[in-house]
């Protein structure tokens, strides 16, 4: 790991993310920041050089959503549909519930950002299929 992007990484980088690992395509790695039932739910998720997490959905009927909090490294984050967005430490992602999307490190990059769940009713996430390599490589 670069040394640079471990100073970055204030939050540190935790586990190795097993328990979701079938919804990543590389290594994640989990470092919750607030006890599992708190809401809102704080974690810094690090992904290594060309991880990203399969498309999916955060279902809620009221509320919900997901943000992300850039924090080292580069990464991507993507809608269904729409382009690419860049990703730098820094950077805000506000993600409304309903909206199918990914996000991942950049091929050349270790990427960190914290991940905070928006508390809502009904609130679940639907994992969908994986970001092929052909998506993935085109941006």
């Amino acid at each position: 790991m670069d040394k640079d992007f471990e100073k970055q990484n204030i939050f540190g980088l935790g586990g190795e993310n097993t328990a979701f690992a079938q919804y990543f395509i590389g290594k994640s790695y989990l470092n919750p920041l607030t006890p599992a039932g708190v809401a809102p739910f704080f974690a810094n998720v690090t992904f290594e050089p060309g991880c990203r997490n399969n498309w999916h959905i955060h279902h809620a009927s009221e509320g919900g959503g997901q943000i992300l909090l850039c924090i080292a490294g580069s990464g991507w984050y993507q809608e269904w549909g729409k382009p690419a967005r860049s990703l730098n430490p820094g950077d805000v992602v506000v993600i409304p519930p309903e909206v199918k999307h990914w996000h991942g490190a950049k091929k050349e990059s270790w990427f960190s950002h914290i991940a905070v769940e928006v508390p809502g009713k009904d609130a679940c996430n639907e994992w969908l299929e994986e970001v092929s390599d052909e998506q993935y490589n085109n941006l």
